[in-house]
């Protein structure tokens, strides 16, 4: 297997330095080859939905996906996953957090009833 210009040997999806770009017209192009292209450049795919009523804006959702590997969003900034805590393994648990705030709101419940007792 060829070295990928600008990367590292991919075993199966690895190709010759002729192959880099897409498939030339007329010819069928590899899922490979597309695949190693998309996540080595990016792709972007934009779209905005608008509802109107008598020109009146009632709606506008604005939908934007990339796609790309983890490299080449990182050299565009974008490292979301890093820092996202319930991506994370060994990570607490949500349900974890609720149960021991849970237990600890029961335990002060119970050392405020003890010393209201005392009182009276």
């Amino acid at each position: 297997m060829a070295e990928i210009p600008g990367g590292s040997d991919t075993g199966a999806l690895a190709r010759e330095p002729a192959q880099v770009g897409l498939a030339a017209p007329g010819e069928a192009a590899n899922l490979g080859d597309i695949l190693l292209r998309i996540l080595d450049q990016g792709i972007v795919i934009a779209g905005d939905i608008q509802i109107n009523l008598l020109d009146i804006e009632l709606l506008t959702i604005k939908l934007r996906l990339l796609i790309a590997s983890v490299d080449t969003a990182r050299e565009m900034g974008i490292n979301w996953w890093e820092s996202d805590p319930t991506l994370k393994a060994g990570e607490p648990d949500a349900n974890d957090d609720r149960r021991a705030l849970a237990e600890r709101v029961a335990q002060l419940e119970r050392r405020l009833e003890a010393g209201g007792e005392d009182d009276g």
